[in-house]
């Protein structure tokens, strides 16, 4: 399988973020990224290449003009503000306040375009984010071209991120990115499985009301994990989406007994969609120990992850997300693959 991927992402290396009341060194870090391109190549998976340039026009199509105006231009002006610490937000638009009206001053801007306290911008973060865009973009221009399978080995991720706001680690949303360049290279439907241990807010968000692109996420229960506020059963679309969301919350402690079943009626759901291709956000933070999570999955289970995605016979890009626990990133990630291409 051939895997993308960019150095680029270095770029970007956050020192902190807030977390359980305190600003804690990063849990997304470059080191992710390290982890799995090395056991990529251990297992000689396939060749490794750099990712095309594809300019914004893409990311436009799934990311307000505005907000990508924004990310742009984020660092310079809180640079300009005599700052050189990460630029982190610090108070946003809750219920009963105005949304109609962009700040004009950095820190009422960061506010309005993020969920969390979990997406520090750097003097690299643009540059890293949109090589992470390219990465996926060049995996899924090969799938649209007949690839079987394809890794893009994006980092930072992409799934919270919405059209108009970032969060959890997330800044272009690559997963929904590379959907709608599917579409707009001819693709009358695509699927999206989102397998990431956190709910795919973002991806969801941005598609919800569309029948050509189904969503499926697998991920913890909303009611105590994060993000909380998105990721329930009963969020099936709306208007033209109406049916095409499906999403699994499972309880703390999911091990392989509960969600194997739950993937495999996801499985059912996308297959009955009758998809031209699939985008997967491949987060393996369901892993048994990452530091973040609390599914419990082992390191053979993403080999049988693999196998029921390869079962369902269509073009697949894989898109890299979420997993912290980092000496075993690689292996979980490259097990997905390798399972994927043994069917």
């Amino acid at each position: 399988m051939l895997t993308i991927y960019s150095d680029r992402h270095h770029r970007h290396h956050g020192n902190t973020e807030l977390i359980d009341g305190q600003l804690l060194p990063c849990f997304e870090m470059p080191s992710r990224a390290d982890h799995v391109l090395a056991r990529v190549r251990h297992v000689n998976l396939g060749e490794v290449r750099e990712p095309d340039a594809f300019g914004l026009a893409p990311v436009r199509r799934v990311h307000s003009p505005a907000y990508v105006d924004f990310l742009a231009s984020a660092w310079s002006e809180w640079a300009a503000a005599g700052r050189t610490h990460d630029a982190l937000p610090l108070v946003w638009p809750v219920r009963g306040m105005r949304t109609d009206r962009v700040p004009h001053d950095i820190d009422g801007k960061l506010g309005y375009y993020s969920m969390d306290a979990g997406v520090p911008i750097t003097a690299g973060t643009w540059d890293a984010v949109q090589a992470s865009a390219d990465v996926a973009l060049t995996g899924a221009r090969l799938v649209a071209d007949g690839a079987k399978g394809v890794f893009s080995l994006c980092r930072p991720p992409g799934h919270h991120a919405a059209a108009d706001y970032m969060g959890g680690y997330c800044y272009l949303n690559n997963a929904a990115i590379a959907a709608q360049y599917l579409r707009d290279q001819g693709a009358a439907k695509v699927a999206i499985l989102d397998v990431d241990y956190h709910h795919g807010n973002g991806t969801q968000s941005i598609f919800y009301d569309r029948a050509d692109v189904c969503f499926a996420s697998l991920h913890g229960d909303p009611m105590v994990e994060y993000p909380y506020f998105l990721g329930h059963a009963d969020e099936p679309g709306v208007g033209a989406g109406l049916g095409f969301n499906h999403n699994y919350p499972l309880p703390h402690g999911t091990a392989w007994d509960t969600y194997g079943p739950a993937l495999e009626h996801a499985c059912a759901r996308l297959r009955a969609y009758g998809a031209d291709a699939l985008v997967v956000s491949l987060g393996v933070d369901t892993f048994e120990h990452d530091p973040i999570s609390r599914f419990k999955l082992v390191n053979a289970d993403y080999l049988r992850m693999g196998e029921a995605i390869g079962r369902l016979g269509l073009r697949t890009l894989f898109v890299m997300e979420g997993g912290y626990a980092v000496d075993d990133i690689g292996v979980n990630a490259v097990n997905v693959l390798q399972g994927f291409e043994a069917v």
